[in-house]
């Protein structure tokens, strides 16, 4: 996508109380995939801020198909303002890109928190967890549905193919 168009993709506004909204003209599915190394800091510059107490604004987002559906998500709660922020400082919100590194961290928490096989794939310590190569590469790359979220069985599958083929879990 042009740099132009995609950046009239997103449309971000502030309140008179610091709430950020984007409004996103194509849906989160439709987001692309990321670098493993932007996924990579991202994740350690969130796990930084969540340790040092540093919490970033309230978030809401409206994301809109061709259709005229939308799905509209809210990050209002400390954890997710902070993973947010996180992200951002990555790559911009402002742009599909950052909006799909921001979204895709945030579904590698969910699965990492709901998805029992995917415990192999992660350790936790005092200072937070280590993420195996293998589930950041699967998650920079693996689609994200209409919810912003993985379907854990297609990133299972995806991690599956990438240990047949020699790359490291």
């Amino acid at each position: 996508m042009p740099a132009e168009s995609s950046r009239r993709s997103v449309e971000v506004a502030a309140t008179a109380g610091g709430t950020l909204t984007y409004r996103v003209l194509m849906p989160p599915e439709a987001l692309p995939p990321v670098r493993v190394r932007d996924l990579d800091a991202a994740w350690q510059r969130a796990r930084a801020a969540a340790i040092a107490a540093q919490w970033g604004d309230i978030r809401l987002f409206r994301f809109e198909r061709e259709d005229g559906s939308t799905t509209d998500l809210a990050l209002a709660d400390a954890d997710a303002a902070c993973w947010a922020s996180a992200a951002d400082s990555v790559a911009s919100l402002a742009a599909p890109y950052g909006l799909s590194l921001c979204l895709r961290l945030l579904a590698l928490v969910d699965l990492m928190a709901g998805a029992r096989w995917a415990a192999a794939y992660f350790s936790l310590g005092r200072d937070g967890a280590e993420i195996a190569p293998a589930l950041l590469a699967a998650a920079a790359a693996a689609a994200l549905d209409r919810d912003a979220r993985f379907d854990p069985d297609a990133l299972r599958a995806r991690l599956a193919r990438g240990s047949l083929l020699g790359a490291p879990a």
